[in-house]
């Protein structure tokens, strides 16, 4: 079992990534191999929008994107972590969901599968708000959602922390990071 830790923050060491190398280590301890990657650290240009990818269903931009494709085609189970930004995921998240473009292009405008091979793949998504309220992960979790649909990743669960404002901030919420670690464990499962 392969797993794919996507991570969205800016801050190296931050809150979200945190949890996720937490999700990961849980993952590990039920067998799987784990891979993770910060999307911020990487150079990936956002989608140009130019059609290419709905006569190809390949992106014609050749960036950092690339080992993301290829990080996606292993994945059995892929984790996406974000610390939210304006309610959503950080822009350099969305800017490689944004190159999945391609992928949807394959599946809904060539009748392709979106990530080769073909294979039931589950997925979950860890967010982390300096803010409190209700509604807080709605827009990022619509995002993470609809990214799912277009990948066939079943969406099998979430975990979600606010009032996480700040470096070190996750560390002052009990039970944060065995909830992280337990999560990681119950996806592979």
């Amino acid at each position: 079992m392969n797993v794919l830790g996507l991570s969205g923050s800016p801050r190296l060491g931050g809150n979200t990534s945190q949890l996720l190398h937490e999700a990961l280590r849980g993952a590990e301890s039920a067998g799987a191999l784990t891979r993770f990657i910060d999307a911020a650290s990487l150079d990936i240009s956002g989608c140009l929008h130019c059609d290419y990818c709905a006569r190809t269903g390949d992106c014609k931009l050749n960036d950092d994107m690339q080992l993301i494709y290829e990080a996606l085609s292993h994945a059995d189970r892929v984790i996406i972590a974000s610390p939210l930004h304006f309610m959503s995921v950080t822009a350099q998240l969305k800017a490689a969901i944004d190159r999945c473009q391609c992928l949807w292009a394959r599946k809904y405008l060539l009748s392709r599968p979106p990530i080769e091979p073909e294979k039931p793949r589950k997925g979950l998504f860890i967010a982390a708000g300096g803010r409190k309220g209700q509604t807080l992960f709605e827009p990022a979790r619509a995002t993470v959602k609809a990214l799912f649909i277009v990948l066939d990743i079943e969406y099998t669960g979430e975990l979600f922390f606010s009032g996480v404002d700040g470096p070190g901030a996750i560390n002052n919420i009990e039970g944060a990071m065995s909830k992280a670690f337990e999560a990681g464990r119950k996806l592979v499962e």
